[in-house]
């Protein structure tokens, strides 16, 4: 009977619990306010620090350091951070730290570390990517667009990994794979001194100059002139080649950048287009392109043999081995004509100076 007349009450506890979920909710609102305005404080901090954040779009003036541009007499000139120091037209585009990185290095010279390789532990990213710092002002790999500057630093590297290898036909990983194995010639068959340059290059005694570096110098001139553009005493210490990655990177960019005499170009003007052929050129079939970067180096320890010439042929292998490898891309390398030099005269004939040409081994 009792529970039958039973009706319950409403009291203060019950109005408490009908007030609990406003208070929740406004807590909740406060909270989402205060989220949205972490994120408005994180979105204009992520704004303000975008110059630092690495950017590998195909855009030429993107990068990992916006470049500080100055106006020099109407002319644009660029500098962007260690890599590109110097005022330059060449520094407002990509360097080639922005397309090229140490990653890619690896995948190129997969093999160089190997414990068969001869100079096992010797070469690096690190050491090709600071000698690069020193001609990136001066175009090398920052000529043009992205393309041409992947395009060159294929080339470049093209040369290195076919004069540095010890692969061959079936060995680990293909025989494009060992570029960087050597850092010299390790039984050096003479001196390689010339009594010829005795007054400008004089021989030190019991030193040897025979093969050293990533396009490997020969001849006591040939050190003496790469020593005094790199202000280095190659002359009287070679060796220094081959204890520092750095200088032989140094070594060979000057060598790809610098022209073997006055009127003619360098291998770096003929593959970025900076050089036009001449009638006599045109008769001698060099055209601007890959194929005449070995007329400029070896001239005709390598040119003018026909299109079977094996040096010739390994080296273009390379080349289009790393385009394919860095994702450019081997028919970017152009057409036999341009690829070869195998129908080229060469700049120097063998009548020349014999500073004029370089060794092939």
């Amino acid at each position: 009977m009792l529970a039958s007349s039973y009706k319950p009450q409403p009291t203060k506890i019950s109005l408490h619990l009908i007030r609990i979920p406003l208070v929740v909710r406004n807590f909740a609102r406060a909270m989402e306010g205060i989220k949205l305005s972490l994120l408005a404080v994180v979105f204009v901090a992520m704004m303000l620090l975008s110059p630092l954040v690495v950017v590998n779009g195909d855009s030429d003036n993107t990068g990992s350091v916006k470049p500080v541009v100055k106006i020099v007499k109407g002319k644009k000139l660029c500098s962007k951070g260690w890599e590109c120091k110097t005022l330059s037209e060449y520094c407002c585009n990509q360097t080639i730290s922005d397309y090229f990185q140490a990653y890619q290095f690896e995948t190129l010279f997969s093999k160089r570390n190997s414990p068969v390789a001869h100079a096992a532990g010797f070469w690096d990213y690190h050491s090709f990517i600071t000698a690069a710092a020193d001609y990136q002002p001066h175009g090398f790999g920052t000529s043009g667009g992205k393309l041409t500057g992947m395009k060159e630093v294929a080339a470049f590297l093209g040369h290195v990994g076919s004069k540095t290898s010890c692969g061959y036909g079936v060995a680990t990983g293909g025989p494009l794979a060992w570029g960087l194995c050597y850092n010299k010639e390790l039984s050096p068959s003479q001196s390689y001194c010339d009594d010829s340059f005795k007054y400008d290059y004089p021989c030190t005694p019991s030193v040897s100059y025979h093969g050293r570096g990533a396009l490997p110098i020969y001849w006591n001139y040939n050190y003496g002139k790469t020593g005094q553009a790199l202000k280095v005493d190659l002359l009287n210490h070679p060796e220094y080649i081959e204890n520092n990655a750095t200088l032989a990177f140094q070594a060979a960019i000057w060598r790809w950048m610098t022209p073997d005499k006055k009127h003619q170009p360098s291998a770096h003007d003929v593959f970025v287009g900076n050089w036009k052929p001449t009638k006599n050129d045109t008769l001698a079939k060099r055209v601007p392109g890959f194929g005449t970067t070995m007329n400029v180096l070896y001239g005709e320890d390598v040119c003018g043999k026909g299109d079977d010439d094996e040096h010739m042929n390994n080296m273009i292998s390379h080349y289009q081995y790393y385009l394919d490898q860095m994702g450019v891309g081997r028919e970017e390398a152009g057409p036999h004509e341009v690829l070869g030099c195998g129908q080229q005269a060469a700049f120097n004939p063998s009548s020349a100076s014999p500073a004029s040409t370089s060794s092939t081994s």
